[in-house]
């Protein structure tokens, strides 16, 4: 058993200042006051730790990213720059990283590639899960290959595909089944029928890299495509004739988003924009972020190019278009707060939000029953401890 102590908790859904959070056999097993730990007698066999007045939150989930570190999802498919020989074991080290940046779940995220070389790149990632060394894998995200060619961002042209039901299922079965969102274009001819399929395998589907006007999205939605990639970037924008994909998303409240919140991708002043249109519940925080972010040396390798870091993310090399994010989820999260969030919905964009858009139930808040991800992090967005299942992966306290 482990009980953190005078720490402020965020819920998941409200502050709570003074309290502790104990811990027994993978779950939380209570919330309390300082005064109530002050009054309880704990068995010799209790860790105590004094969080000295941090932040006591949700283990943050990151639904949308290729890599940390120099590993990431590259690896499957770009072996010849790969930092080890396994792709397996690349993620494995990207699960062992993220725990530092207060991450405890992930959906490593794909590129398309093509053909073959997707699906053994899926089965390839999907091989390091229960593998994991620090943040858990939750399934794997596919961004693409049913996208626009319109709106590829740094994409190739060629790995793009139309929709191709026997294709999905390779993609399926090379997962192990463990496909859990998908990022596709609603324009795109056929989409309804991939849409259906991916509902019955329980897929969150996500408009992204998409051309798609006001009306595509609407028939998106009303076949289950209810949640959006990197809102604003790769895709049409909002226009005063044609709502197209930006509008549809702010307009409705259904629609859930994910934002990159690194002040690049992303004005600050739209955020302002997105916390009056959207629910808070509907607002998911995603670093994108590419491999090299957090590496130390370089070259920097992303997608199987070169790139250069500037202006606040990573652009390729050869043509500096924007490659890429270099955020992590605290930076994240201290972003939010700078463009105007309260902490405590900063938070809700980074932990009950993606578990509740991903229907990961057991996750995302902290009440009791609930898994015992937590992350712990002090007023100035340092993480200084972060569980995974009742199991401290990092800890600086």
């Amino acid at each position: 058993m482990i009980c953190f102590h005078n720490g402020t908790v965020l819920t998941g859904f409200a502050m709570m200042e003074h309290c502790s959070v104990l811990v027994e056999e993978g779950t939380i097993a209570d919330v309390f006051s300082e005064r109530r730990f002050e009054q309880k007698h704990f068995d010799a066999g209790v860790k105590i730790i004094d969080v000295g007045g941090a932040y006591i939150s949700p283990g943050f989930i990151d639904t949308h990213i290729h890599g940390l570190g120099g590993f990431g999802t590259d690896d499957a498919v770009y072996t010849q720059i790969a930092s080890t020989g396994d792709a397996a074991d690349s993620i494995i080290e990207m699960s062992r990283l993220l725990v530092r940046h207060g991450v405890t779940s992930f959906n490593p995220t794909l590129y398309p590639a093509p053909g073959d070389v997707l699906v053994n790149a899926v089965s390839r990632v999907a091989a390091a899960m229960g593998r994991e060394s620090g943040a858990r894998i939750m399934g794997l995200h596919l961004e693409g290959p049913f996208i626009s060619p319109r709106k590829l961002g740094v994409q190739r042209p060629e790995t793009v595909s139309p929709v191709d039901i026997s294709f999905m299922e390779k993609l399926w079965n090379a997962s192990g089944g463990h496909i859990v969102n998908m990022t596709v274009a609603p324009e795109i001819k056929n989409m309804r029928d991939l849409a259906l399929y991916c509902i019955k395998k329980g897929i969150v589907l996500q408009a992204g890299h998409t051309d798609a006007q006001y009306e595509n999205m609407v028939e998106g939605m009303q076949a289950g495509i209810l949640h959006a990639t990197h809102l604003f970037n790769a895709m049409s924008k909002l226009d005063q004739r044609n709502p197209n994909a930006v509008g549809a998303v702010l307009i409705h409240p259904e629609m859930s988003c994910e934002i990159i919140a690194d002040g690049a991708h992303v004005h600050p002043d739209l955020f302002k924009l997105l916390m009056r249109d959207k629910p808070i519940d509907k607002i998911v925080l995603v670093t994108d972020s590419l491999r090299p972010t957090a590496q130390e040396r370089g070259p920097f390798f992303a997608n199987g190019e070169e790139v250069v870091f500037h202006s606040g993310c990573f652009f390729r090399k050869t043509d500096d278009i924007c490659a890429g994010s270099g955020l992590t989820m605290i930076r994240g999260v201290r972003n939010m707060v700078n463009f105007g969030f309260s902490v405590e919905d900063a938070v809700k964009t980074a932990s009950s939000n993606p578990a509740g858009v991903m229907r990961y139930r057991q996750k995302g808040t902290i009440v009791p029953g609930m898994d015992a991800d937590i992350t712990v992090f002090d007023r100035e967005y340092q993480v200084k401890a972060a569980m995974v299942g009742g199991e401290l992966k990092y800890c600086d306290l």
